[in-house]
């Protein structure tokens, strides 16, 4: 389990959300050209739309670098896109330096060891249910779905669920009660 509790999750402004094995079944797939595929979940999207109409920005930080990712986020509206970062904590520990950021008010998803040591500056860790051990080990929240299935909505629901916030941002969102 993190480090926070539920009661704290209420000033969590930021999520740190990994592509590869989040956002991902974690495979990677090549064209005949050469061409990075990646295969994203669309029901991550209500997860996506449902943090930002609470208010929550969204950095997806990932190791690798794709046209395909950066097409996807744009369409989810990410606040932050940062690809081909190789020191995860470092850039993340300076992002919170410049915007004045505590742990209070960021969430990390991610599922493989290089997330570990961002996580740990979070006040909370959600997983997909294919987490690595170590990951699950520290998470406030592992999902029964995999990631590439829907994890990501999945953990951020949960996230608002216990927040109060689901079913308002939802029927903000989508005109529908819950």
């Amino acid at each position: 389990m993190g480090c926070m509790g539920k009661d704290n999750w209420m000033k969590i402004s930021y999520l740190i959300i990994d592509v590869d094995g989040t956002m991902t079944d974690a495979g990677i797939y090549y064209d005949e050209n050469g061409n990075e595929l990646k295969k994203f979940c669309t029901k991550d999207a209500a997860g996506f739309f449902a943090a930002h109409r609470a208010g929550i920005k969204i950095m997806v930080l990932t190791g690798r670098e794709c046209l395909a990712t950066t097409r996807r986020m744009t369409e989810m509206k990410v606040d932050y896109l940062v690809q081909n970062c190789k020191d995860k904590l470092t850039y993340l520990k300076d992002f919170m330096d410049v915007h004045h950021i505590s742990r209070e008010e960021i969430g990390y998803l991610g599922d493989d060891l290089n997330d570990l040591p961002g996580m740990a500056l979070c006040g909370f860790v959600g997983c997909p249910e294919d987490a690595c051990e170590e990951v699950k080990e520290k998470a406030d929240y592992v999902s029964s779905i995999k990631g590439g299935y829907g994890a990501v909505r999945d953990i951020i629901s949960f996230l608002l669920k216990e927040r109060g916030e689901w079913k308002a941002c939802i029927q903000e969102i989508y005109g529908i009660g819950i």
